[in-house]
């Protein structure tokens, strides 16, 4: 089938790499020109393991190819994915669906055949009446339809992700469209893929609905590790407890930094925003959201406990400042709060990343990046364990760092206590 990727963030490039992959030929579209002279010559603007070599792969094998000409694409297109961002509005829980509604705009202006119009973005539920009605205002209804298909990617295993789906989520009442999208996801379907046919804003729905839910899963283990900490027990024992039961699940039940990214923050303040449009109170999400901004509030607080709040001079390492490993994606990581705190505080801060030096905190003249595990350790008084990278889960700390003082903050419980306190090394963990 012949598709269009409008917008090549996350969800355009890595659905429209995967979808090439399967057969089909793909544009992706972009109107950042330089973005997609990158792509072009195979410089992938996200961290995603395994990207670039589907990218490479298809863009040679010709099935994959990428414009900044979104009329030519449509024109060239059956099946037209709105994949724009929709962030939160600065200051507020609703989310910013200018992108969506200009990109409807533009396809309005280049029908001419029957095309399917999918919002694969992340998006309020109604939005995709109001892109109907944005286009049905330029274009007769029987050339287009405008269909929701949720993405449920996540960011380090996205393309694992959207070739071993749970299930396929189609929301929409017409059934030429539901028939042609049921071809399309045919090879995924035939994998053990649930294919789900709602209704639109059923599927709109349902991506806020999972989300809320996860976001819910982590706020409470970490709530649950607070008290833990309290009471002298390990929060792990606790989720693999409570995890084992069919019921709940293990997953998200890891206790560590609030949650971050690019979905479960904007995703639940959308989702509350929605609710309240429709005069409908969520107490529970908005705990959630309440609760998971206080959290780093919670672990600063831990670290000023351990260092006996003598942070003034104290050389502190943060091992990983993504909000999560294999992804470079910094939106809403703890770290953004945390480095910044200690900073004006006066320690002295060095970070190390797999994927490197990060701007954001380059204004800060106390925190530098290092390019390897030793030179950022060596002479540190606290270590900060923030992201779980492989990397880091067999350091010899006892080797490379120089202060024999120094003490470990493990955020992510990567490390085993006891050998920690075999080593006679200082550590503290989360909910332990």
């Amino acid at each position: 089938m012949k598709l269009c990727m409008i917008g090549t963030g996350y969800v355009g490039l890595v659905s429209g790499v995967c979808f090439a992959d399967l057969g089909n030929d793909v544009i992706c579209v972009d109107k950042d020109i330089n973005k997609i002279n990158n792509l072009k010559k195979s410089i992938i603007p996200i961290y995603e393991p395994g990207l670039d070599e589907l990218v490479n792969k298809n863009y040679k094998a010709g099935r994959l190819k990428f414009s900044t000409n979104l009329s030519q694409a449509i024109e060239k297109s059956s099946i037209i994915f709105i994949c724009v961002g929709t962030p939160t509005k600065k200051n507020k829980y609703e989310a910013d669906l200018s992108q969506v509604y200009s990109v409807a705009n533009q396809i309005s202006k280049n029908i001419k055949s029957f095309k399917i119009i999918i919002n694969k973005s992340t998006v309020p539920v109604t939005t995709g009446d109001k892109v109907e009605k944005i286009i049905s205002s330029k274009v007769k209804k029987n050339l287009f339809s405008v269909v929701s298909n949720p993405e449920f990617l996540r960011e380090g295993e996205a393309i694992r992700d959207f070739i071993y789906p749970d299930r396929v989520i189609i929301g929409t009442s017409n059934k030429k469209s539901n028939k042609i999208l049921k071809n399309l996801y045919l090879p995924l379907i035939s994998k053990g893929a649930k294919y789900i046919n709602t209704s639109r804003r059923g599927a709109e729905l349902i991506k806020y609905a999972s989300n809320a839910f996860l976001a819910t899963k982590i706020t409470f283990i970490n709530e649950l590790a607070n008290l833990c900490e309290k009471l002298d027990i390990n929060i792990e024992d606790v989720s693999i407890g409570i995890g084992t039961d069919k019921r709940i699940g293990g997953r998200f039940l890891r206790a560590g930094p609030a949650y971050g990214g690019s979905c479960f923050p904007k995703d639940t303040r959308a989702l509350v925003d929605t609710a309240n449009k429709s005069k409908t109170f969520l107490s529970l999400v908005n705990s959630v959201i309440d609760s998971n901004n206080k959290r780093t509030e919670i672990l600063l607080k831990r670290i000023k406990s351990i260092l006996k709040n003598k942070i003034k001079n104290r050389k502190i390492t943060f091992l990983g400042v993504t909000f999560k490993a294999n992804t470079d994606d910094m939106r809403e990581s703890s770290s953004l709060k945390m480095i910044p705190y200690l900073s004006k505080k006066g320690a002295k801060i060095l970070y190390y990343d797999p994927t490197g030096q990060k701007d954001e905190f380059n204004k800060f003249k106390n925190v530098k990046f290092k390019n390897n595990i030793k030179d950022a350790c060596e002479k540190s008084d606290l270590i900060v364990i923030h992201t779980e990278w492989n990397e880091f889960k067999l350091i010899d700390l006892k080797k490379i760092v120089k202060n024999k003082n120094f003490i470990v903050y493990d955020m992510r419980n990567i490390y085993s206590p006891e050998k920690m306190k075999k080593q006679n090394i200082k550590y503290f963990g989360i909910g332990r």
